[in-house]
């Protein structure tokens, strides 16, 4: 199959969204993009811009066919690209009828489908009936602001199928991207969702004046702490320490680009978790995976330290220097 003659669609608005529609430009002919809000739409032909995200990235608007119609859309494209934040996602594709059980997903969601817990290859799986090996995950890290510059990142295409991930990361390899493929699907969307969880934990220690110190042993825990979970949920071989893996919970974890760390160092400071998601103009997907995740691992009970202080402190209002204290003493 010939990627450059796909049709492909992508769903979603947001700042990773406008990445990955750079990103597929690089190598499609065209893409068909599904927005909701027809002014969004009108202000994007007008400005060749996205609105709302990522304003200097430019595109060639006769090179894209917008549409608010998702079912149109569907019917128009061979592989749809999900990149919708996981508490919203539901809401965002209410409007589905088409039947997708034939199509290609690659979903670049870095959470679990509220309600249900599942991760997004099983939602898809389960509710629209498509086959694990169709499903596509995009791991590694990847900041959006970061792909809107062209610095050099690295992202690896997960799938069951190995050559529709192969195809799938065709897709995404471009001069400023480098790919690699895994098949494991399962390992590389928790690792993405804990990561967020993580990345609000060192947040929160920022925000308390801890050191570098004492971040390098969080994050060099917290990875013991995805492998451990990981592993209880689908025991395969696989090599956390690559970029699928620790090296998203670095960049999330460390970086100026992180919203869930923004969001942590808020706490940290001393904001209440309301107002801190109020000042935020983006989700903090981990402060919806810290529920999600423990509510997962009661099946499991894996341990869970890291995680389990940033819930008590943003669900149960406990006291950030407090858990933080408990939390060193858990670490090694």
């Amino acid at each position: 199959m010939n990627e450059k003659e796909l049709r492909v669609a992508l769903l979603g608005s947001g700042s990773w969204a406008t990445a990955v529609a750079k990103i597929l430009m690089e190598n499609l002919r065209e893409i068909n993009w599904f927005i909701r809000d027809d002014d969004t739409i009108e202000q994007f032909r007008q400005y060749r811009h996205n609105p709302g995200y990522m304003r200097g990235v430019l595109f060639d608007i006769d090179r894209i066919r917008f549409s608010s119609d998702i079912n149109q859309v569907v019917r128009d494209s061979d592989i749809l690209v999900v990149v919708i934040p996981s508490a919203y996602l539901l809401d965002y594709i209410s409007g589905l009828t088409e039947d997708i059980s034939g199509k290609y997903i690659i979903s670049g969601i870095k959470g679990l489908v509220p309600d249900n817990n599942m991760v997004i290859a099983e939602y898809f799986h389960t509710r629209f009936n498509v086959p694990y090996e169709s499903i596509g995950i995009i791991a590694g890290p990847s900041h959006a602001e970061e792909v809107a510059l062209e610095r050099l990142s690295y992202l690896t295409l997960a799938c069951q199928n190995e050559k529709n991930a192969s195809l799938f990361a065709r897709l995404f390899s471009c001069s400023y991207i480098k790919t690699n493929i895994s098949d494991d699907i399962w390992g590389t969307e928790y690792s993405s969702v804990i990561k967020n969880i993580i990345a609000i934990a060192a947040g929160i220690v920022h925000g308390l004046m801890y050191g570098d110190n004492f971040q390098a042993v969080l994050v060099s825990n917290a990875i013991l702490e995805i492998e451990r979970f990981v592993t209880a949920v689908h025991p395969i071989s696989r090599d956390i320490k690559s970029s699928a893996y620790l090296g998203d919970l670095m960049v999330t974890s460390y970086s100026q680009f992180s919203r869930n760390r923004t969001f942590g160092n808020m706490i940290g400071k001393g904001y209440s978790v309301r107002t801190a998601q109020l000042e935020m103009h983006m989700v903090a997907e981990g402060y919806f995976a810290a529920k999600s995740i423990r509510d997962i691992n009661e099946r499991y009970n894996v341990d869970m330290p890291i995680c389990e202080a940033v819930y008590q402190i943003l669900y149960n209002n406990r006291s950030p220097r407090k858990e933080i204290q408990k939390l060193t003493e858990k670490l090694s």
